[in-house]
């Protein structure tokens, strides 16, 4: 399969992220826009394919124009969130999951959260607090479901992934206590979940990924809840990135743009992108103290938006003294993941699934 191009239904759920990251917030980020402006996207003219892992450019030709493009209306955003993933999966029955909402932070709404794999088995097994991805602004825990069941089977493991409020209706710190709250019922019920209080993770993709290197700190600056790793799957750790800093043009230029991240960081940060002060804890690459953390594993691809913010973000985990693994796919996208059948993604979700089991405490596959 490795030379077949991506399905349509694929290329559709590939750019879904891309085409509506970039979508317009309201009005009262019409000001992001502005500070932006002078921070450009790769030209129009500029062809990303010869900087593409030659193993994956076979199977993305078709769909570039689509990977390339952005909507710049509101109303692409609600489009999204009413439509569903072309490549989301129906969760299957051999795994256990549960619906259920627990008490947000006093004075905001109830969390709905979802408990994949739970039960008390004869040995206590770790957890994982999970975050989905989509620029802040979009996603649901339940479009994973399904790639959670198989986590929880391959690693034998409780999940709890966190249907957090998203941006722009709800700016930062909303979506942070929403995980935060997941966080704190996990490890207040671990005994009736059969999970071990010495061996939970946080793990999320882009946004998602930004949420468990913020989730991280607070969880070390509160004390309330030790954290035993963290897995961060090409995190959004910068809101600096496509406003205030430029990158290489073939880092953004496909999937998630400099515009989409402007859009995103200005959503969730209520304030525009880049801005030279931000509120403490919501952007963990300005976070000045990294000391304390759980070990992490950090995975890129090189021509993501966020490669350079995400290697910055391990050397500096590093110079603070935690212990962190990078896994660095060439010629790789944001998102890069999805194509699944690629020999380069498989060996990337062995190396990130290695370092996972090590971080949990769990004997080698």
């Amino acid at each position: 399969m490795a030379n077949e191009g991506i399905s349509r239904r694929q290329c559709a759920s590939l750019v879904s992220t891309a085409a509506i990251g970039a979508a317009l917030a309201p009005h009262a980020f019409a000001q992001a826009a502005a500070a932006g402006a002078g921070i450009s996207s790769p030209p129009a003219d500029f062809d990303p394919l010869p900087f593409v892992n030659p193993e994956l450019r076979p199977m993305i030709a078709s769909a570039l124009p689509m990977m390339r493009g952005s909507v710049t209306t509101k109303e692409a955003v609600i489009a999204a969130r009413s439509s569903r993933s072309p490549l989301e999966r129906a969760p299957s029955t051999g795994v256990s999951i549960a619906e259920k909402r627990i008490p947000g932070k006093p004075g905001d709404p109830d969390v709905r959260i979802y408990i994949v794999n739970a039960g008390p088995k004869a040995q206590a097994r770790p957890a994982i607090l999970h975050i989905h991805g989509g620029g802040y602004i979009l996603g649901t825990a339940a479009s994973g479901l399904a790639d959670l069941q198989d986590l929880a089977r391959d690693l034998d493991c409780v999940i709890v992934t966190v249907d957090y409020r998203l941006a722009p209706e709800t700016a930062f710190p909303g979506p942070l206590e929403d995980c935060y709250a997941g966080l704190k019922w996990l490890h207040a019920n671990v005994g009736a979940l059969g999970v071990d209080p010495a061996r939970i993770a946080v793990k999320g993709e882009s946004a998602g990924g930004g949420l468990a290197a913020m989730l991280a700190i607070a969880a070390r600056d509160r004390k309330e809840v030790p954290l035993a790793y963290q897995c961060l799957i090409y995190p959004m750790l910068d809101d600096r990135t496509g406003s205030t800093v430029h990158r290489p043009p073939q880092q953004g230029a496909l999937m998630w743009t400099p515009q989409s991240n402007r859009f995103g960081w200005s959503s969730f940060l209520g304030i525009p992108a880049g801005s030279p002060q931000v509120p403490a804890g919501a952007v963990p690459a300005r976070t000045a103290n990294l000391e304390g953390l759980p070990p992490a594993f950090i995975g890129v691809g090189t021509i993501d938006l966020f490669y350079e913010e995400n290697l910055e973000y391990a050397r500096r985990l590093a110079a603070a003294g935690v212990q962190v693994e990078l896994a660095i796919a060439p010629g790789a996208f944001h998102g890069f993941t999805l194509v699944r059948q690629a020999k380069l993604v498989q060996r990337y979700e062995s190396h990130m699934m290695a370092a996972l089991r090590d971080g949990l405490g769990l004997p080698p596959a």
